[in-house]
């Protein structure tokens, strides 16, 4: 599978506000989702704390802000349960957040993103909990 261009960063696409909103949303769904909840519960200590360092983030993907601070594969990879049906379900309910946003263009770049990094953590997380196996891509048209 040939990854879709990620978009460039545009902060004249989106406010703050909509990337706020966006993560604040996603979360909202993801802490109530029966397989993703658990999850974030358990490792999400301070949810300010997180909400603020994902807003970042998303500034920084999708409006070229620098405020992001941090190494997302690492965080990832200590997690001792994940595995692809968990990454597909979090960018199932990233979709459904981003559609409900009412943004296209957020929602295109945003999802764009997401399938990138969601790829990319998947890939990150096989080749250290499974070095002996190859590593599978991580199937997003099925999501």
């Amino acid at each position: 599978m040939i990854p879709r261009p990620i978009p460039e960063p545009s902060p004249d696409l989106y406010t703050e506000e909509e990337v706020s909103k966006l993560v604040h949303e996603f979360y909202a769904k993801a802490r109530k989702d029966a397989a993703l909840g658990p999850i974030f519960e358990e490792h999400v200590i301070d949810w300010d704390a997180h909400f603020v360092q994902m807003t970042n983030f998303w500034s920084a993907q999708l409006r070229g802000t620098s405020r992001f601070r941090g190494a997302p594969m690492p965080k990832h990879i200590a997690l001792p349960e994940l595995n692809e049906t968990l990454f597909k379900r979090w960018l199932q309910l990233f979709r459904q957040t981003t559609l409900e946003l009412g943004n296209p263009l957020l929602k295109q770049h945003a999802d764009t993103v997401a399938e990138f990094i969601a790829g990319r953590l998947w890939m990150g997380y096989q080749m250290s909990h499974f070095p002996h196996r190859e590593p599978a891509d991580l199937n997003t048209s099925e999501v």
